[in-house]
């Protein structure tokens, strides 16, 4: 433990606190966060569309600025990981549970209760598909790119420490290793423990829900926390044995069962209706992309508060997730160059997310649509998917091949967020001490576990979006950072 920093103490004693007040008190934490919550959503909305429409912007601007040529190292430095393995791993990490979860829910919620359409039409559908592909596109990568970036760049060519307050060495020169730069590496510690605890609830909420579709056993509470409790014991086996060999091998696995699960699901579902459904979710997204991302319409107070439900609780939840995915992604991009790192981040897991919800979002609006399984929007959120395969021969076989991803995906985000949150607490160590990961290993399982007590999903969703408010400010200055720096090292280079 002669690594960690006060950072590690203060975070971790802060920690402690918020499991125990769960513990003790449940419904006190839930009432307070759903406060807090209701604040920020109301009054500053607004800011959360504007800053990620800012975040993919800046991002696809780098693409095609003189920058794109620089490397994430020195310029003979060469990636450490091919490029199917680097896919996996930041794959794995930016996404994982939530897409799984998502999948076939999120679109069955919006077709039956769109914001701008009549339930459960032709069109209700194919709105709620281009809602659920813009709500995992490229926003979502946008905010990822940036802070990665910024991490990846400061690391490796900079050689500062893999904090994220040494991305802010530019504007607060020495300070970054005083007061200031501590509060900015706490933020992300708690930013990343909730964004984390959020997937882990959902994770545990599914695969109770797919037990409860191929055995008898019922997805309580109960069953939830013993899940929980599983995971985390492989989880930290998994964390113990480092990246190189833990978190690389199973996001390959993650990989590999997608894509089985993804043909799968192809083959033995409407193969013609789903790729009919790709192409014109893609169009329909794209087309509707500039008037999508900035949309807030204040005088329409259902478009407002579907809003608010769900754009502004993604957008929240995923700059939670940003620090654990931003700092995971730089950790293993050095020898990149910033225009190979954007193009790869921001556009192929968005092209990914337009296949996953095309065929498991398509086909199960397919099944309502055609009459053939009209109870899906009746389901649990975390049954969606299996209810579908229900339908559907070999459904049996998909459900337990979905389960087994979920579980490798909930093993592989935790396990990487206990990285981060190691590498977060030791000055960046690439390297940080088992007993410092096994330690935020614990609070993860704890954390997920009462917020999942105190109000279950919705505490999950409400916990991202307070953890988000502070840091959603530290990666709009994070931007001016990096900017001052490529433009300062592109000029002493002479590119």
């Amino acid at each position: 433990m002669k690594k960690v920093t006060s950072v590690f103490w203060i975070s971790l004693f802060i920690s402690i606190v918020f499991v125990i007040w769960g513990a003790l008190a449940p419904q006190n934490l839930g009432d307070v966060s759903s406060g807090i919550q209701s604040f920020l959503t109301d009054k500053f909305g607004w800011l959360y569309i504007l800053a990620v429409s800012v975040f993919l912007i800046y991002s696809i601007y780098l693409i095609f600025s003189p920058y794109g040529k620089m490397k994430l190292g020195k310029q003979d430095d060469q990636p450490e990981y091919n490029r199917l393995t680097w896919f996996a791993m930041l794959f794995s990490a930016g996404m994982g549970i939530g897409i799984i979860f998502w999948g076939a829910a999120e679109p069955l919620v919006h077709f039956s209760s769109p914001p701008e359409a009549e339930p459960e039409t032709v069109e209700a559908a194919t709105k709620a598909l281009r809602y659920s592909v813009f709500h995992w596109g490229l926003q979502t990568w946008g905010i990822y790119t940036v802070i990665a970036l910024a991490i990846a760049y400061f690391k490796f060519r900079r050689g500062v420490p893999g904090v994220i307050s040494a991305t802010f060495q530019p504007l607060l020169g020495d300070k970054v290793n005083g007061v200031i730069g501590k509060l900015i590496d706490i933020l992300a510690v708690f930013a990343t423990i909730f964004g984390v605890a959020t997937s882990l609830g959902l994770g545990a909420s599914q695969i109770g829900g797919g037990l409860a579709f191929i055995t008898d056993i019922e997805n309580t509470m109960t069953t939830k926390f013993i899940i929980i409790l599983i995971v985390t014991v492989l989880f930290m086996i998994s964390a113990w044995s480092g990246v190189s060999r833990g978190i690389k091998y199973l996001s390959n696995t993650n990989i590999i069962l997608a894509v089985a699960l993804l043909l799968l699901t192809i083959v033995i579902g409407p193969t013609g209706y789903i790729f009919e459904t790709f192409l014109s979710t893609t169009l329909s997204y794209l087309k509707h992309l500039p008037q999508d991302s900035f949309r807030v319409a204040p005088l329409d107070s259902e478009y407002s508060q579907w809003n608010k439900d769900w754009t502004i609780f993604y957008w929240a939840w995923f700059i939670a997730w940003s620090p654990f995915v931003g700092t995971f992604i730089a950790r293993v991009s050095k020898g990149r160059t910033i225009r190979e790192f954007v193009v790869g981040v921001l556009f192929i897991p968005t092209l990914f997310c337009m296949v996953w919800f095309a065929v498991f979002g398509g086909g199960s609006l397919f099944q309502e649509l055609q009459g053939i399984n009209t109870g899906l929007t009746e389901l649990a959120q975390e049954e969606a998917m299996f209810g579908m395969f229900s339908s559907l021969p070999f459904g049996t076989m998909a459900t337990i091949l979905a389960v087994f991803l979920i579980g490798t995906f909930f093993i592989t985000s935790a396990d990487s967020a206990t990285f981060v949150l190691g590498m977060q607490t030791t000055n960046g160590s690439l390297n940080p001490p088992n007993a410092v990961k096994l330690s935020w290993g614990v609070i993860q399982a704890a954390t997920a576990s009462v917020l999942l007590a105190s109000g279950g999903l919705g505490a999950l969703q409400t916990a991202s979006i307070v953890s988000a408010f502070p840091f959603l400010f530290i990666l709009l200055i994070m931007i001016v950072s990096l900017n001052k720096a490529l433009k300062e090292d592109f000029q002493k280079q002479n590119y």
